[in-house]
């Protein structure tokens, strides 16, 4: 049977050549298939075509079947999936038009219907069972291949056998206790005994405010509890991770200060003439401004920590600057050619450059999303 099957396929190889050369020479991918059909969808009494079709269709076939057969041995089962889905549009794509293909008979269209459906229930019962083997080994790293396995099967056959339940049971093997330590301060100021009012907004913002916005004990969005140091205390949580932050190398400098000067003009109203017109005078005065600004940084630590094996899960240094700027101006010559900009800048006061506890605010409020945004990384899968 299949001496007479390659035996025909030659057959229409050797007569398609005659008038379809241009197809046959390129029949290595999928493409020419396509090509063809398109050519007959415009023009159905296309030769070339017509001849290369059948022999096309066989060739894409067979070509994928053996993909198939390759993904399936090597449990590559997206990629046999993929040639699967390719196979079954080859056959949609030109059952239509082999239906004119005489004799008939000679290349009858496959439906894949059945054998996605097999491959998928291989595929999911293939990493059902890998699944089960990680969800049995301890660690929150198997905990997570445990989980990814398990949705993988229930993806590829919806409600495969109890896979939504074991994935629930693998998410809350791994999830965590987390411990967010108070910030320590190694800076200048802190040491010092200055900024106190600073130093309680870095406790707001890098603990407090981290374990309410992660979702504290509660939370739900990521596989961990998060509890600062006195809570996890106080309700006898034994922590599995551990976050320390360090504020280091905060450098506030004195002002900058640089003096210059611009002269400014106006048209101003001085009376009219005697047949009424309006006379203009042209006033002047020179703006003497002083600028003043600094350009304030810091640096914010995070290590995080597996207190169980004491190994690092992630570290990393974040530096912020915070510029601040102000002028102030004084002025010689004819009040009357001061706009209102140069008012603002004259009446601007001279007190109002930022206390040191204003100016570690702003650079707090620069490194907290950055710092959120690694412990996310770190907890989240």
């Amino acid at each position: 049977m299949k001496y007479i099957f390659y035996t025909l396929i030659a057959g229409f190889i050797m007569i398609a050549c005659k008038t379809s050369k241009d197809y046959l020479s390129r029949s290595e991918n999928d493409n020419t298939l396509f090509d063809a059909v398109k050519t007959l969808k415009k023009n159905s009494g296309d030769t070339s075509a017509l001849n290369a079709l059948p022999v096309l269709y066989t060739l894409a076939q067979q070509r994928n079947l053996r993909k198939i057969n390759s993904y399936s041995s090597s449990r590559n089962w997206p990629a046999g999936i993929r040639s699967l889905k390719a196979t079954t549009h080859c056959s949609a794509c030109t059952m239509p038009l082999l239906k004119w293909m005489q004799p008939a008979g000679v290349v009858t269209p496959v439906n894949y219907r059945q054998a996605i459906y097999d491959i998928k229930q291989q595929a999911a019962a293939d990493h059902y069972a890998l699944a089960t083997e990680f969800l049995n080994k301890p660690g929150r790293s198997d905990a997570k291949k445990a989980y990814n396995y398990f949705k993988k099967a229930d993806a590829l056959v919806p409600g495969y056998e109890d896979a939504r339940l074991k994935m629930d049971e693998a998410y809350q093997y791994a999830i965590v206790n987390v411990v967010v330590n108070p910030v320590q301060d190694n800076s200048y100021f802190f040491n010092t005994g200055w900024g106190n009012y600073g130093y309680n907004y870095s406790n707001e913002y890098f603990q407090q405010t981290l374990i309410r916005e992660l979702g504290g004990k509660n939370s739900s969005r990521y596989p961990a509890r998060f509890y600062t140091d006195w809570e996890a205390r106080r309700d006898n949580v034994q922590p599995d991770w551990d976050v320390n932050l360090t504020l280091r190398n905060m450098y506030i400098p004195m002002p900058n200060t640089y003096n210059y000067s611009r002269n400014v003009s106006r048209q101003v109203e001085t009376g009219r003439d005697t047949s009424g017109k309006v006379i203009y005078q042209t006033v002047y005065a020179t703006i003497n401004i002083t600028q003043r600004s600094f350009t304030a940084r810091a640096e914010m630590e995070i290590n995080i920590t597996d207190l169980d094996t004491r190994k690092n899960i992630t570290s990393q240094t974040f530096r912020e600057d915070y510029r601040w700027q102000d002028e102030q101006a004084t002025y010689t010559g004819d009040s009357r050619a001061l706009g209102p900009n140069e008012w603002a800048l004259i009446n601007n006061s001279y007190n109002n450059e930022p206390r040191k506890e204003d100016i570690l605010n702003e650079l707090y409020r620069k490194l907290y999303p950055q710092v959120k945004n690694k412990i996310i990384y770190a907890v989240e899968w």
